[in-house]
């Protein structure tokens, strides 16, 4: 297969790509700068030259703005156009290459569990109903971009990602020095449901998705057992080797980190893998204690 990423110089599209390649298929890169011979260049606010993506079997969508930052009302226009406007722009561009040449027939498209909200200790699977906020409103719409794509009989996968479990980048990286202090400890009550995942099965769901065809619309990209956020804590501390006595208060997380904080260290989403379970997918880390240990090592 022939594959077009986007975002694929962040986090995840760096870890996508040398897996897709190990697979046995090729990769192209979305990129703003002058192209390189493989790559295809696009301004995600302006209207992408549908001929550009004739002849890729799949497109793979990374791109959007990081939400960690003070979350001004500037800084939320930007990440919710981030995701918004560059998914309408390749969205539209596949639709009218697919009913021109049939191609490509997959778009892939990255959204977040943060469609859920603060639900508390709900079971939440892909059929639930999408929570309230400014992170369910920004995940809604961000999947409903993608409705030219699917509306063209493209077969459109949105990925709700959790929690991603690596020390290069994400929750656990911003964890690691205090926890590796010993200053580390419980987030608020400690009772907020994290739904993880590791960056080897996320990779590995991304591949699933690709060539899984009966997968399509919203799909929980978490692992099986999400954690409290003090068991999550605890584990991490045991792993570690160093105390978790410290907790940070959920008044003082409000304080720092405001809306943010909120919205990522306290609300509480309990998020089960479903359609991946019903697909048969096979989960390489099941277990807290083992998926951080690989994290880390």
């Amino acid at each position: 297969m022939r594959i077009l990423i986007s975002g694929a110089s962040g986090l995840l599209g760096s870890a996508i790509q040398p897996a897709i390649a190990a697979a046995g298929h090729s990769t192209s890169a979305l990129v703003r700068r002058s192209p390189a011979d493989d790559e295809v260049q696009w301004d995600p606010a302006q209207p992408l030259d549908p001929r550009k993506l004739n002849g890729f079997d799949a497109a793979i969508h990374l791109a959007g703005k990081n939400v960690a930052g003070r979350w001004t009302e500037q800084f939320k226009r930007e990440v919710r156009n981030s995701r918004v406007i560059g998914t309408q722009t390749l969205a539209a561009s596949s639709a009218e290459s697919f009913r021109q040449t049939g191609t490509p027939r997959i778009l892939i498209a990255a959204s977040a569990i943060g469609y859920y909200g603060d639900r508390d200790d709900e079971l939440l699977t892909e059929q639930s109903p999408p929570g309230s906020g400014f992170l369910p409103d920004v995940c809604q719409e961000w999947e409903r971009a993608t409705a030219p794509a699917a509306d063209a009989g493209i077969r459109v996968v949105n990925l709700r990602i959790g929690v991603v479990l690596t020390k290069q980048g994400g929750a656990l990286k911003a964890m690691l020095p205090a926890f590796r202090l010993g200053l580390g400890g419980p987030v608020g009550k400690g009772r907020q449901y994290w739904s993880w995942i590791t960056l080897e099965d996320l990779v590995n769901i991304f591949l699933f998705a690709l060539t899984n065809d009966p997968l399509r619309g919203p799909v929980n990209a978490v692992g099986v057992n999400p954690a409290r956020n003090a068991e999550f804590t605890r584990t991490l501390a045991k792993v570690l080797h160093r105390p978790a006595i410290f907790p940070l208060p959920g008044f003082v997380v409000r304080t720092l980190f405001g809306e943010m904080g909120e919205s990522l260290l306290l609300a509480s989403a309990r998020v089960q893998p479903a359609k991946l379970q019903a697909a048969g997918y096979s989960f390489r880390h099941q277990d807290l204690a083992d998926a951080l240990r690989s994290a880390l090592r």
